[in-house]
């Protein structure tokens, strides 16, 4: 079945939707690639699924040993090169300093970036820089 369905709509964008659910988004260009810079781009989309995947596979763990990430926060940059122009680093900087976790959730939440199916499916040239503040 469909994930998505994609259609460019012109000026370097491209209209977006989620088969299952109708959710809609645009895609844009980035400003320094000849677009508007007035939506995520491929890339951005591409470094956000990253935090958001191990972000979601931290909340599954939590769930099955009965704590709450609720209120936990990231922050994700991009970092381009040229020669090709590709992602060359994401860095992630997760926040779980309002909440009270144990040494034990602390060490679960800890191993999930390197079990993250995105992490997994991204080129080993593509350096994963993920911070944890506790």
């Amino acid at each position: 079945m469909t994930t998505t369905k994609i259609e460019y709509i012109g000026d370097l964008r491209t209209h977006n939707t989620h088969v299952r659910s109708g959710n809609t988004m645009i895609t844009d260009a980035p400003i320094d690639n000849r677009g508007k810079g007035e939506a995520f781009s491929p890339t951005d989309l591409m470094s956000t699924s990253l935090a958001n995947c191990i972000m979601t596979i931290m909340g599954i763990k939590a769930k099955d040993e009965g704590f709450s990430l609720d209120g936990a926060r990231a922050e994700m940059t991009k970092i381009m090169s040229e020669n090709p122009r590709r992602v060359a680093e994401i860095q992630i900087d997760f926040d779980f300093s309002m909440l009270n976790l144990t040494d034990k959730q602390k060490r679960i939440l800890k191993a999930i970036p390197a079990i993250s199916p995105v992490a997994l499916s991204l080129h080993p040239d593509v350096k994963q820089s993920i911070n944890m503040k506790f």
